[in-house]
């Protein structure tokens, strides 16, 4: 239960993040002024977003290929949300969310995959008990020449 609470608050910082770099931005670009409390629709559709996501988990090496009906549904949520919550028009908001979702979706897993799993696994935490080194020399060590007096 914590590990997906974790994962909902890594999807949603993330996704919150870009979001309203892409609504301030865009909305200002195209409509030459910002939807009133855009930072609360925000939240509300990261929130949203972040839930599918914490459901569905997108990576990049199956995005494309295995889980592509799944992408598919994860690009009408986007579209959705980007029309209804962030109140884009539907032309913009289906070339900005698609954009958005395919490059902030496999990132943001790559973060929760990260900061929610141990870093080693148990068997690399046993201490080494032998300190001897691993390489031996083949033959016996020599005395270094002396260096020849060589003076100005």
């Amino acid at each position: 239960m914590q590990a997906i609470v974790w994962a909902l608050v890594i999807y949603w910082l993330a996704y919150f993040v870009a979001c309203l770099s892409v609504v301030e931005v865009m909305q200002d670009w195209f409509y030459d002024e910002v939807t009133p409390r855009s930072g609360l629709k925000v939240a509300f559709g990261a929130l949203i977003l972040a839930g599918m996501a914490v459901w569905l988990k997108p990576t990049y090496d199956t995005m494309f290929t295995n889980d592509f009906a799944w992408t598919l549904l994860a690009g009408i949520v986007w579209v959705g949300v980007f029309i209804l919550i962030f109140q884009f028009h539907p032309l913009h908001a289906l070339g900005i969310s698609l954009v958005t979702m395919i490059l902030v979706s496999g990132l943001a897993t790559l973060g929760v995959d990260s900061l929610t799993k141990p870093s080693r696994p148990a068997a690399a935490l046993k201490a080494r008990t032998n300190n001897e080194p691993l390489r031996r020399p083949l033959s016996a060590p020599t005395a270094a020449p002396a260096l020849p007096n060589v003076v100005k």
